[in-house]
């Protein structure tokens, strides 16, 4: 009888073993799939649609860019995950908390601003309308994926999802010089960072055995005497690559030439897009996965903002008005040196807690608007000095008055004068954290450059209200009459308009309710 039971459990059916499958919801990863999705769409579509009918293939793309960011609404709550190690629920390679959220918005808001420029630019330069559509989306759903990755290989692919179209899109205007020589140095330069940024992430992978951010934070808590050098050069080497996404000096040479070469509406998606995927990287790498070595990679980054503020601003001094592609060259270096205060409270971070990260984001929010909203009215002036030099703009409000009225809203934001209060609310917070963290060292080289920064902003201001140069020189009222209203007799497109008029209301709400945006710089945007 004793035997039963010892039979009984021999010839018992093995258990289970643990599933290795990692589920999907499939809701959380919609902001991302979608445009991926169109993205296919436009490609596949681009072979059958007739000539005639290719600006459909922009209008889907708008679209579905639209979609995508009204998408986000179901996830405000910011409780989701996906992708998890199903013996680690803990440790998720996609995770919809606030901070991705809140980025994913700021990427697919711009996006679709960038896709309502380009309309009109894809068919004034005939541009190859399904490829430039298909590399937009492409590059918007790897920017939209990287806020939510939370393992360092989704980071890295998420990163040259992102990056791999946009050097195709600044190259797009075939047989143009400056085209072609801006997307060679950007592939260039970028590829080298990668392939540094890789050797980092596998020297962190063989000092922690992970490549999840939470566990790879908990194993260099910890790491052994022999893999310490190791783990320290993997931590420097990773944050390469996405301070080069951010123009940090000495990683900003690249801009200048990019931008010139680059269609505006893609000039203007790299300094603010491209921007929010090396912002975001870098602070998903630092306060989440190397938090343990914050003694290095803070006074670091503490460096690279004061250098990189204050090269920008420089060299944005330097330009000449006279100077073909001034006005662009200008706002190149000015994205240079607004990207030195956005590595503020990044650095801040390393001394006073992670709760630093929301001033960053509450800036990079602000300077997304008005940054996009700069380009777009570069872009409607282009149409008639395709030039594009500073002194082109002079009398633009004898001109064209609304866009005017909007650019100097702009320049005043970035500058962070009244009426633009969002910009100088947003300056002072990023201030602030550098204060609390003990930095008064940066805050003064911060102050230093806003000061420096105001003369260039505003000597573009104010050349916007002088007289037209017809005017200036003494020519009769009726020439300087028609030289005045020369530049209302071409209406501009209306996706053009559309764009500027939803940047311009933008930083208008903002100036009027600061909190909309401040609000995430006063608490943690991470689950604690």
């Amino acid at each position: 009888m004793t035997a039963l039971p010892v039979l009984s459990a021999l010839s018992a059916p093995p258990a289970p073993a643990a599933s290795v499958v990692q589920s999907v919801d499939w809701l959380a990863i919609t902001p991302v799939v979608l445009p991926a999705a169109i993205a296919l769409v436009v490609l596949v579509a681009d072979l059958f649609v007739p000539q005639r009918r290719k600006p459909l293939l922009g209008w889907l793309s708008v679209a579905g860019l639209a979609v995508a960011t009204a998408a986000l609404l179901p996830l405000r709550a910011g409780d989701r995950s996906t992708f998890c190690l199903t013996t680690d629920p803990g440790a998720c390679s996609y995770t919809a908390d606030h901070f991705a959220l809140v980025v994913q918005f700021l990427v697919l808001a711009g996006a679709l601003v960038t896709a309502l420029l380009s309309v009109t630019a894809v068919r004034d330069a005939r541009m190859p309308a399904g490829e430039y559509w298909f590399l937009l989306l492409s590059s918007a759903a790897g920017a939209a994926l990287l806020p939510a990755s939370r393992d360092l290989a989704t980071l890295i692919v998420a990163l040259e999802v992102a990056s791999l179209p946009a050097f195709a899109l600044v190259g797009m205007r075939r047989g143009d010089r400056l085209s072609s020589e801006a997307a060679l140095k950007f592939f260039l330069s970028s590829v080298t960072a990668t392939a540094v940024s890789l050797m980092g992430v596998s020297f962190v992978y063989a000092a922690t055995g992970s490549l999840h951010l939470t566990q790879v934070a908990d194993r260099l808590e910890d790491v052994p005497g022999r893999l310490d050098t190791l783990a320290m050069a993997g931590v420097a080497l990773t944050l390469v690559g996405f301070a080069f996404k951010t123009a940090a000096v000495p990683f900003h040479f690249w801009v200048p030439d990019t931008y010139v070469g680059a269609p505006l509406p893609i000039a203007g998606y790299l300094s603010v897009i491209g921007k929010a995927v090396g912002f975001t990287g870098l602070i998903l790498v630092t306060v989440i996965a190397f938090p343990a070595y914050s003694d290095i990679w803070g006074p670091a980054l503490a460096v690279l903002a004061a250098l990189t503020m204050t090269l920008g601003n420089a060299a944005a001094l330097r330009q000449s008005p006279d100077r073909d592609h001034s006005a662009v060259r200008l706002l190149a270096w000015s994205s240079v040196g607004q990207a030195g205060y956005l590595l503020v409270p990044i650095a801040a971070a390393a001394y006073s807690g992670r709760d630093q990260i929301g001033s960053t984001v509450a800036y990079a929010l602000m300077y997304a608007a008005v940054n996009l909203g700069a380009f777009a009215v570069a872009a409607l002036v282009a149409r008639t000095k395709p030039q594009n030099r500073i002194s082109d703009y002079r009398g633009l409000y004898a001109r064209r008055p609304a866009a005017a009225l909007a650019l100097a809203f702009f320049l005043l934001c970035l500058a962070g004068l009244p009426p633009g209060i969002i910009g100088l609310f947003a300056k002072v917070t990023v201030f602030q954290s550098a204060v609390d963290a003990g930095l008064g060292w940066l805050a003064a080289v911060m102050a230093v450059n806003v000061v420096m920064a105001l003369y260039y902003y505003l000597r573009w201001t104010a050349l916007l209200f002088r007289a037209p140069e017809a005017a200036a020189a003494g020519a009769p009222e009726d020439t300087a009459a028609e030289y005045a209203a020369a530049g209302t007799r071409t209406k501009a497109p209306w996706p053009l308009t559309a764009a500027i008029a939803l940047t311009a209301v933008t930083a208008v709400v903002l100036s009027g309710a600061p909190q909309l945006v401040l609000r995430f710089a006063s608490g943690s945007l991470f689950p604690q």
